[in-house]
């Protein structure tokens, strides 16, 4: 699980929008190779109102309505964290108009200088199955487990 604090480098999958759906009109955006295509977007179940982010695609197949695509993702000035995991979807819009729908498969966070960040470590699974209280006492938790007494009345 990933928290949008900084700049995120994505990979996954653009299904661009029908003029019908209310997309663009000229159609899919045509892929430059000296320029990424750069808009808005969200994370439902934030709207454009309240959760912009902005986004780069790039390496996305020209005239496809959908095809495998890169991007990077970067959050306002001030921003709420939102979640970023492989499986959301990320809405693209100009201004505040979807036109595509990105599809999270990979997520890599990026240091100021645009290098990846290395993975941080996975939580070992018996951590998973201690209660949660407060980290302090979630650690005392797991230490000294309490005694459980069963008592029964007739």
């Amino acid at each position: 699980m990933v928290m949008m604090t900084g700049s995120l480098a994505v990979r996954g999958t653009v299904v661009w929008l029908t003029p019908q759906q209310g997309g663009r009109v000229s159609g899919p955006p045509e892929p430059d190779y000296d320029y990424d295509y750069t808009a808005t977007a969200y994370l439902p179940p934030r709207t454009a109102e309240d959760g912009q982010v902005g986004i780069a695609l790039r390496r996305f197949a020209p005239s496809a309505w959908r095809s495998a695509a890169e991007g990077i993702l970067v959050p306002a000035q001030n921003h709420r964290a939102q979640q970023v995991v492989p499986g959301c979807i990320v809405v693209v819009t100009e201004g505040v108009r979807p036109v595509g729908l990105f599809t999270v498969e990979e997520v890599n966070v990026l240091a100021a200088d645009g290098t990846t960040v290395p993975e941080a470590t996975p939580v070992p699974p018996t951590a998973l199955s201690t209660p949660y209280r407060h980290s302090t006492a979630a650690a005392r938790w797991q230490d000294n487990p309490p005694e459980v007494v069963l008592t029964t009345t007739q």
